[in-house]
């Protein structure tokens, strides 16, 4: 199976030739969106959902290769940035594995999976599941279990300094999806309280970022009147006694009117901003078969693909921000 994916990904390899830095690629962006690393993580295939460690040496992300969901790592050497790998213990092609999260002590990794949690288990239910880290890498997954994981699915961990982990939960029975927090206490963690209506905002939402210090959350919804297209960035301030702002649209540098954006990510020092965005840019007047070849080789052909830019402007949201 590993053969097929690595095929794939040569048979388009684009990689661009730049100096090495903080990130891998050429160019840091401004205030404008930017494809992030393009032709060696944002490629012709679908990329989403990045998770980047304490000291910042190893990036993390999850692609969509030939029909197989997985979390690829790249790692920071003195030779610059290696060539994207399948993370340990997610080589099986027979489960998906996908939306990484790092807590803010580097010490746990949590992501989604349906593999099953014990020998026998045909379910595959979507759970929350966490690695530990070692002396020598990662530790084997573990179900996180209840109370966050439950009958229903959870997917999209996200966590704040104190432990805190925000998720996504789908009603049972029903596509509607909402956002849940659960508080970790002496190493335990509480049930889950469904987050109120201006988290839970519009008439879906999905994949909720929280930032480290819990100040704000960013949260795709669908069905908002202000949206520009299908689902939007929406980012909801909270202050220090838990009282939670008003969804604020983050602007139509981030959201579009092609439709679909997913998943979001904030560095720990708040410079930039990470986020799954489906655009395509040069639409042409007409399709024709070079077209097609030429734009199934390149990022921006209409695949989820991975963007930054700085975040100085989520500042400048705080200011709309109207609590009740």
């Amino acid at each position: 199976m590993l053969t097929l994916i690595i095929f794939s990904l040569q048979s388009c390899k684009t990689r661009e030739g730049c100096p090495e830095s903080a990130f891998p690629g050429c160019k840091l962006p401004d205030n404008n969106p930017e494809l992030f690393a393009p032709g060696f993580i944002t490629g012709h295939y679908q990329t989403r959902d990045i998770a980047i460690n304490p000291e910042g040496s190893e990036i993390y992300f999850g692609a969509l290769i030939s029909g197989y969901y997985t979390i690829l790592v790249t790692v920071k050497t003195d030779d610059g940035w290696t060539e994207p790998r399948v993370v340990d213990h997610m080589e099986d092609a027979s489960y998906m594995n996908i939306e990484p999260a790092i807590s803010y002590n580097g010490e746990h990794f949590y992501f989604l999976s349906n593999r099953p949690e014990q020998e026998g288990d045909n379910s595959m239910d979507q759970d929350i599941w966490v690695m530990d880290k070692t002396e020598t890498g990662w530790s084997e997954p573990y179900n996180l279990g209840p109370p966050v994981n439950s009958e229903s699915a959870e997917f999209y961990p996200s966590l704040t300094s104190d432990g805190t982990i925000y998720f996504t939960r789908n009603e049972q029975g029903s596509q509607q999806s909402y956002i849940y927090r659960a508080k970790l206490v002496e190493g335990q963690y509480q049930e889950p309280e469904k987050l109120p209506e201006q988290v839970n905002c519009g008439v879906n939402r999905f994949n909720a970022f929280i930032a480290y210090d819990e100040s704000y959350i960013i949260v795709p919804a669908a069905g908002r009147d202000d949206s520009h297209g299908n689902t939007d960035y929406y980012i909801v301030f909270r202050t220090e006694d838990d009282k939670w702002s008003d969804p604020v649209n983050m602007g139509d540098k981030i959201n579009t009117t092609d439709g679909f954006e997913f998943s979001a990510y904030v560095t720990r020092n708040n410079e930039y901003i990470f986020f799954m965005s489906r655009r395509l840019r040069d639409k042409p007047e007409s399709l024709t078969w070079k077209y097609l070849k030429e734009i199934s080789c390149k990022p921006e052909s209409g695949n989820p693909s991975i963007y930054w830019m700085e975040a100085g402007f989520i500042d400048s949201l705080k200011k709309q921000a109207v609590y009740r």
